[in-house]
């Protein structure tokens, strides 16, 4: 019991930090190219990592074949097409809508579990999954009138952003291998940093010392420190002691903490459509808590069985 407290406790750490991320993530999408920032982030990240590492495990975590070619594509959905579309939504709708729309996490990562661990939701997963659609409806019915030059357009990319999203979170449920929490970091930033090499260095070459303003520092800190290491630490050590509809509850602390950031870094007002999707979005998420699974996922129990060996 105590475990589970405790992995539940860093999940919802993890999507604080996630949260606050839609804010930064505005603030950093207007100073900076989206691929350069990214580069910076995740290189920083694994220049953090890589001592912790070694000093508390003695070396760098060794991988199979099949586990580096899941934690690649768990960088690749969660690191690249995940940070590439948030940010480029962010562009174009504000971060409060982006947080009720990116709150979609739980019936995504809930429908995901199915496809991927076969935990057939029951009917009252059903139902949080609708309920949670109907919120993003409510957000998407008046988006002429919301912050952003395109919020219609931002809100899709933020869609696409969750799918990548729910997919990475369990991704890392599918290693067979007993891998740390900070191992796990590790090599996702050093897959991420490999996937936005390339562009990002293409993009440095427009980049002058004004544009790296306190501001911009800030935000690439804020991403790099605490939306890539801190998150997904706690997430990592969660994630693998609990089942994906756990999981996918925990994150609806996601859309609070976007809300509560965009009016206190972004200066956005909360209006109805925001209170109302984030209300159905959060009924969803009582739903989806409330109801378990109709069939347990072995892979994930045996993982974090796994991995709490190897942790203790």
């Amino acid at each position: 019991m105590a475990t589970r407290v405790k992995a539940v406790a860093a999940l919802i750490a993890a999507m604080i930090l996630v949260g606050s991320s839609l804010a930064t993530g505005r603030v950093l999408v207007a100073t900076l190219p989206i691929h350069f920032a990214s580069l910076l982030r995740f290189a920083l990240a694994s220049l953090v990592l890589a001592p912790l590492v070694l000093v508390r495990e003695g070396r760098l975590p060794h991988l199979s074949r099949r586990s580096l070619a899941i934690v690649f594509a768990q960088a690749l959905c969660g690191s690249f097409l995940f940070t590439v579309c948030l940010l480029s939504g962010l562009r174009l709708t504000g971060a409060a809508e982006a947080g009720v729309t990116a709150a979609a996490t739980p019936a995504a990562v809930a429908l995901m579990g199915w496809l991927l661990f076969r935990e057939r939701p029951s009917g009252r997963a059903v139902g949080g999954i609708l309920a949670t659609m109907a919120g993003i409806a409510v957000l998407t019915a008046g988006a002429g009138a919301a912050q952003g030059p395109a919020p219609l357009q931002g809100n899709a990319l933020v869609l696409c952003a969750v799918v990548f999203e729910a997919a990475f979170l369990l991704l890392r449920r599918a290693v067979p291998e007993p891998l740390s929490p900070l191992g796990a970091a590790l090599w996702v930033s050093l897959c991420g940093t490999a996937l936005f090499l390339g562009p990002g260095l293409w993009q440095a070459g427009d980049i002058t010392a004004a544009d790296l303003t306190p501001t911009a520092v800030a935000a690439v800190l804020h991403y790099a420190l605490g939306v890539t290491v801190a998150a997904y630490v706690c997430w990592f050590y969660g994630v693998v002691r609990v089942d994906a509809a756990t999981a996918g509850v925990a994150t609806g602390i996601m859309p609070v903490a976007a809300l509560a950031f965009a009016a206190l870094v972004c200066g956005e007002r909360i209006g109805w459509r925001e209170m109302a999707g984030c209300a159905a979005v959060l009924a969803g998420i009582v739903c989806l808590a409330t109801a378990g699974t109709a069939r347990p996922a072995r892979t994930a129990v045996a993982g974090a069985v796994r991995v709490e060996r190897h942790d203790s």
